[in-house]
């Protein structure tokens, strides 16, 4: 299923937006301004993004502009009360691929944020399948491999092989993994990653091939084939 970025001052909509996502299986993570939405966008770590129009610190239309110019393509369902035509082609020349008036229908809101992950997965992920080495990670069917092993991943092993993955021979600080995996913009101060890294990482390892996550000391993490 798509991870959703909401980008909502709006707290109310924002939750009532993510509760229905969530309720069709989709993972939600929420910017409260255009600044930080511009921030979370540019990661490239999202499938779809819902934006309001009328945000603090940056417009939805501003916001929408600047991210097709660092060429960012995530597909964008613009929000708004501004429902005359000239406002939705406004919203679509600035970059969105669809307009939703509010107030809308939940249904018509999920299915809008659907086609749009749809559209972009064959798009730009034929098949939908991630390569590093001989590690695969298929995300039409949630499953993993290494070589001819297949890796039995619970559902967060299987987000955080997927963020790692995504973002292989970078390094990834805690706090890149707790929004990138949980959606969390603080660290809550636990050795939550510690312990999925752990596992993931007892899962990943493979008699006879080298170890992919190596630990950064002091700073995070790194997935790669040669380190």
């Amino acid at each position: 299923m798509p991870n959703v970025l909401i980008i909502e001052d709006d707290l109310v909509t924002a939750q009532e937006i993510a509760t229905e996502l969530r309720c069709h299986g989709h993972d939600t993570y929420w910017a409260s301004d255009g600044l930080s939405g511009l921030e979370h966008a540019s990661s490239g770590l999202y499938d779809v993004i819902t934006l309001d129009r009328m945000l603090p610190g940056m417009d939805g239309l501003t916001l929408a502009a600047a991210l097709r110019e660092r060429g960012v393509c995530t597909p964008i369902l613009m929000i708004s009360a501004l429902s005359d035509i000239d406002e939705r082609v406004r919203g679509l020349r600035a970059g969105g691929d669809d307009y939703l008036t509010k107030p809308f229908a939940s249904d018509e809101m999920v299915a809008r944020v659907e086609a749009l992950a749809r559209r972009q997965q064959s798009f730009i992920h034929p098949g939908r399948t991630i390569r590093l080495g001989d590690l695969e990670l298929d995300l039409l069917s949630r499953t993993a491999r290494r070589g001819s092993h297949e890796l039995k991943l619970l559902p967060t092993e299987f987000k955080l092989l997927k963020f790692m993955m995504k973002n292989s021979g970078q390094t990834m600080t805690r706090m890149m993994i707790f929004e990138g995996v949980w959606g969390y913009h603080f660290d809550p101060g636990t050795n939550l990653i510690d312990v999925h890294i752990a596992r993931l990482r007892r899962k990943l390892d493979i008699p006879g091939k080298p170890p992919l996550i190596h630990t950064m000391r002091g700073t995070g993490y790194v997935l790669t084939e040669s380190h």
